[in-house]
């Protein structure tokens, strides 16, 4: 088993930043990627960012240059550092770690970002 804690979501406006943070506990070492995704209203779920055990790391095109994702071990949680933000980034960010494990992955609760003046 593998929880996962979303935090760092809140109301910002154009051009701003904010840093989610992933808490993993649990069956961490059986995590080999670690990805945020989004979903806004009405819209598909969408991967915005992904860290391997490697530390090999992808991105939507919509966020290169503005997000960084990035691990801390000793604290066993991954961020997702965003800047520039704009309005279209509004969305509940959910963290997804994938595992080993039989069940495969796991997901967060999620956290609101919500982008606006």
């Amino acid at each position: 088993q593998v929880q996962l804690v979303e935090s760092g979501g809140g109301l910002v406006q154009p051009g701003g930043s904010l840093r989610l943070s992933c808490a993993a506990s649990g069956n961490i070492f059986s995590i080999y990627r670690t990805n945020w995704y989004r979903q806004a209203p009405g819209k598909q779920r969408e991967l915005v960012a992904a860290l391997t055990s490697a530390g090999a790391t992808n991105y939507a095109e919509s966020v290169k240059g503005r997000f960084t994702i990035s691990r801390d071990n000793a604290k066993n949680t991954v961020y997702l550092q965003m800047t520039s933000l704009k309005p279209e980034d509004t969305a509940v960010y959910y963290c997804n770690a994938e595992t080993t494990s039989k069940r495969g992955d796991y997901w967060g609760q999620g956290t609101q970002v919500t982008v606006s003046d």
